[in-house]
């Protein structure tokens, strides 16, 4: 089933789609999981979906695996390399590219919900195999949830995740307290007064406006935020006008910021908030600014009994060795939002990294070729498939018979 898995790997990693969007992909996958034995379910929160795998009375273990690409190139070289375009925000055409390793997600849960089936004797219990869209946007969890997910198909015993990391292939990694950052992701519009290049002394001009917004908002975390916590504010978008001799009538601004603790993502807010009312009000903005909350997804924790079961089968499926542990990330995740009323849950990058990428890799020592490894959403990231999937499958497969009742000897001999 492992090499059924790596030809759905290489469909889904050559047709890659934006954060929802996903129609082909989910389609793939939900096809997937139904030649397996899944009963599937789609259409959830947009383009989610769901398998079910039911195998007698017992817990539910549900699987979560992401949909959606990223607007990047791909500069793999791979045969099966992406080629894909599709549509941003703004309606233009834009490059997609599987740079997240979430294509390896599915075709992981794929292989474990396969070997499942196939041995039921060893098991019994409810396995969800979820097909998550809009991760990339922070906005599918809370889409799939708004649409009665766990009222559908009931709140499940334990969440499963694992996440590609560019650790060498085989391995796998868990955390101890934060794992993932909590995130806000904020859509700010600022308004001027437009007119003619030449008179700019008749204008409100939105661009130099928020240009100072941007240079301001980098001494929020360098003078507003301690430096003992880790936070990262990033204005990744700004937008405007449309032809050199026009001062635009407004900008827009596309800012996240990050943090270990929602309390820090708050305070942090309001030291945004604040910062671009001051711009406005001293470029003489002629409206305060519109400042809207795209997204907000919180840290996630890992949960210490259930990690500590999973890490433990993990250690003895692949050698102590193979398993190691996972520093807090200031990456973000909508997967603590399937968790947040506490459901036991574990959460595991899964390493990606063949022995030829690390031989290339530059440095001495391990760390500095860990430095020097693409990194997810990288358009040249390139797991090395034939090592991370199968480990991939046996990580989730292994995880997940931890929560599932063992067949009773009694009813296994009936």
């Amino acid at each position: 089933m492992v090499r059924d898995a790596g030809l759905i790997y290489r469909d889904l990693h050559a047709h890659p789609e934006l954060s929802g969007a996903e129609e082909r992909t989910a389609a793939r996958f939900a096809a997937a999981l139904g030649e397996v034995g899944c009963q599937v379910t789609t259409g959830i929160g947009g383009h989610g979906l769901v398998g079910v795998l039911t195998n007698g009375p017992g817990p539910t273990v549900l699987i979560r695996a992401e949909l959606d690409a990223l607007p990047v190139a791909e500069e793999t070289g791979l045969s099966y390399a992406s080629t894909a375009t599709g549509l941003d925000a703004d309606g233009r055409s834009v490059p997609v590219m599987h740079a997240c390793g979430h294509d390896l997600h599915m075709a992981a849960a794929v292989g474990a919900a396969a070997h499942l089936a196939r041995t039921g004797d060893r098991w019994r219990g409810t396995v969800l195999v979820l097909g998550q869209p809009a991760e990339e946007t922070l906005s599918g969890a809370a889409a799939m949830l708004d649409d009665g997910l766990y009222e559908r198909f009931g709140r499940p015993d334990l969440v499963l995740a694992q996440h590609a990391a560019p650790l060498p292939a085989g391995m796998v990694a868990h955390g101890a307290g934060p794992m993932t950052a909590g995130s806000l992701t904020l859509d700010v519009t600022v308004t001027g007064r437009g007119g003619h290049a030449a008179t700019p002394h008749l204008c409100v001009d939105p661009v130099v406006l928020a240009a100072s917004i941007v240079v301001q908002l980098q001494t929020v975390v360098a003078r507003q935020v301690s430096p003992a916590e880790q936070v990262v504010l990033t204005v990744g978008t700004l937008r405007a006008g449309r032809h050199p001799g026009v001062i635009a009538d407004d900008a827009t601004l596309g800012i996240t910021i990050r943090a270990l603790s929602d309390q820090t993502l708050d305070r942090v807010l309001r030291s945004v908030v604040r910062t671009i009312r001051a711009s406005c009000e001293a470029a003489g903005s002629p409206r305060d600014p519109d400042v809207r909350v795209v997204s907000r997804t919180p840290a996630y924790q890992a949960d210490p009994a259930a990690t500590a079961r999973v890490r433990a089968a993990h250690a003895r499926a692949f050698g102590p060795e193979r398993v190691a542990g996972w520093p807090p990330s200031l990456a973000s995740e909508d997967f603590p939002l399937l968790v947040a009323d506490g459901i036991p849950s574990s959460y595991w990058m899964l390493g990606t990294v063949g022995p030829g990428q690390w031989k290339a890799a530059a440095g001495a020592s391990a760390a500095e070729k860990l430095g020097n490894l693409p990194t997810n959403h990288s358009s040249a990231f390139a797991p090395s498939v034939g090592l991370a999937l199968p480990a991939g499958v046996e990580a989730l497969v292994v995880a997940a018979l931890t929560a599932l009742g063992p067949i009773d000897p009694v009813d296994g001999a009936c």
